[in-house]
């Protein structure tokens, strides 16, 4: 179900956009699993069960969304992404910022969707994203990355490719490179009346992960991965950060 989840302060409004629960391997499919019916054990060795979970943060200047989702269509054809933003009272066409931690698959689906020719799927909004990131992604290619998902992305008025390791985005935003899950992931600052978001997409994907030390495989480094969340729960339960989880399936938003 979709929920939403205000501040117990003023303002800003999170409302995660889920798209279901998936298990996923080293095959690196994305299989539906119904949490009520499907039984873990029964998928191969080694399966991960995972939110997809895109964000959007309504600022005092902005309507964010946070990474776009697996980019699957619903029965009537239109993108998932598309109709969560619907049911919760959003017009696509109002999102004015994308910001792309990364873009792998499960990120990056709903960047693009195609019509008569593929055109990005958010015709009002700026996407802010690596350079480095976008251009390893062409690089590296198939299974991760999905090219023809990302290829309006280039030489598009739409897009603002950033460069540097850290930096800001209309002042209240910040953005931070950590080559921990992928090599040029980025992690988001949002502030907003006194009030901060962040988040980690695939460097801090649940919250399990942050409360234990923990090393997954299936990251860039690891180690450093570990050593970043360790950082960041500290620091937020200090200034009461409110922390946006991508891939928890029980606790999208947790706020100290």
């Amino acid at each position: 179900l979709l929920r939403e989840i205000f501040f117990k302060r003023r303002y800003m409004k999170i409302i995660p956009l889920s798209e279901g629960s998936f298990t996923v391997d080293k095959t690196k499919l994305f299989v539906p699993f119904d949490l009520s019916e499907d039984e873990l054990q029964k998928r191969p060795s080694g399966s991960l069960l995972v939110e997809i979970q895109p964000f959007v943060v309504i600022t005092s200047n902005d309507i964010l969304l946070l990474d776009t989702g697996l980019g699957f269509a619903g029965k009537n054809g239109k993108m998932q992404i598309h109709q969560n933003l619907l049911n919760a009272g959003i017009s696509p066409s109002d999102v004015t910022k994308v910001l792309m931690t990364h873009l792998h698959k499960d990120h990056a689906g709903g960047i693009s969707e195609k019509k008569d020719h593929r055109h990005l799927s958010f015709l009002n909004a700026t996407y802010y994203l690596q350079q480095r990131e976008l251009d390893f992604a062409f690089e590296k290619g198939f299974s991760s990355y999905i090219i023809e998902d990302l290829t309006p992305l280039e030489n598009s008025s739409q897009v603002v490719l950033l460069n540097g390791d850290s930096g800001a985005i209309s002042d209240y935003i910040h953005y931070e490179v950590t080559g921990a899950h992928s090599p040029f992931h980025q992690v988001f600052y949002i502030h907003d009346q006194g009030q901060i978001v962040f988040f980690g997409g695939d460097d801090a994907p649940q919250l399990q992960q942050m409360k234990h030390r923990f090393v997954a495989k299936y990251d860039f480094n690891g180690k450093k991965a570990m050593e970043l969340r360790r950082s960041w729960w500290q620091k937020g339960e200090k200034e009461k950060w409110t922390f946006l989880f991508y891939h928890d399936v029980k606790n999208p938003v947790w706020q100290f």
